[in-house]
């Protein structure tokens, strides 16, 4: 079973950056599309970018573009979420989800379409 461990995750202020790992080993990593989902606290799990395994193709929720950037490395199984101009509002606990595809260019943006989810890391936002 593949568990992804994610990291990065901590207390910042209002503007201020984050950047998210997500390690995924057990699995050849470079067939997976990636994600990251967040959760606060009372409310559902929600879509925040995801990146096909190519890395060409990438894919953000409205609440994050032109904040937020997903990108690869295959060589090192690992997929990362830069945070930038954070807002209080990005409280969550982030998951890092993976499915395997047969598409180059394919990104999956619902939660049903992932296979395998690690077990979260907090980000914190205070105003």
């Amino acid at each position: 079973q593949v568990q992804p461990v994610e990291s990065g995750g901590g207390l910042v202020q209002a503007g201020g950056s984050l950047r998210l790992s997500c390690a995924a080993s057990g699995r050849t990593f470079s067939s997976d599309t990636m994600g990251w989902f967040r959760q606060a606290p009372g409310k559902e799990r929600e879509f925040v970018a995801g990146i096909s395994r190519s890395g060409g193709s990438t894919s953000y929720a409205d609440s994050v573009k032109g904040r937020f950037t997903i990108s690869r490395d295959n060589a090192k199984n690992t997929v990362y979420l830069q945070m930038n101009s954070l807002k209080p509002e990005d409280t969550a606990v982030y998951y890092c989800a993976g499915s395997q595809t047969y598409s180059l260019e394919y990104v999956a943006v619902k939660s049903r379409n992932y296979e395998y989810w690690g077990q979260g890391t907090q980000v914190t936002v205070s105003s």
